[in-house]
């Protein structure tokens, strides 16, 4: 990845699927407040599955109409989708884009020192989604602390 030139925003990630929105159109003043509020959440999945000195493997299970609050991440890490479905992404550049996963689709995000990418996650289809993401900790930045 190359340098960020937004204060760290990781402009130049390879985020999928379709622009549905920018400039923060169609936010509600709730979301907006939830950004700030997570803005350093390193929780990446809603449930740890494992962790070493080397990896955090997570796990986002999100039934339809669900979603996973706005979460940073700083470490290098990859998601595999474990089923097909449709999500509604929200970034902190006010970003809104709509993404459709196959089953085994996997997607890899390295991040320089001061790079991140602040994101929530919404069930927008009509079938559960989950995800496995694997954060590698040795990454440029050091991992946000778990609370």
């Amino acid at each position: 990845m190359s340098e960020s030139t937004d204060h760290g925003w990781l402009t130049d990630a390879p985020l999928a699927g379709v622009l549905v929105a920018t400039g923060f159109e169609g936010w509600t003043p709730e979301l907006v407040d939830e950004f700030a509020t997570h803005a350093y959440d390193p929780h990446v999945g809603s449930r740890l599955l494992s962790q070493d000195a080397r990896v955090r493997v997570w796990e986002i299970r999100l039934a339809p109409g669900e979603r996973w609050h706005a979460h940073r991440h700083v470490l290098d890490y990859f998601w595999t989708a474990v089923n097909a479905g449709t999500s509604r992404q929200h970034t902190s550049d006010g970003t809104t884009r709509d993404v459709s996963y196959d089953a085994g689709e996997t997607r890899h995000f390295t991040f320089a020192r001061g790079e991140y990418l602040l994101h929530d996650i919404e069930n927008v289809g009509d079938t559960e989604l989950v995800f496995t993401t694997v954060e590698h900790l040795d990454s440029a930045n050091g991992a946000l602390p778990l609370a």
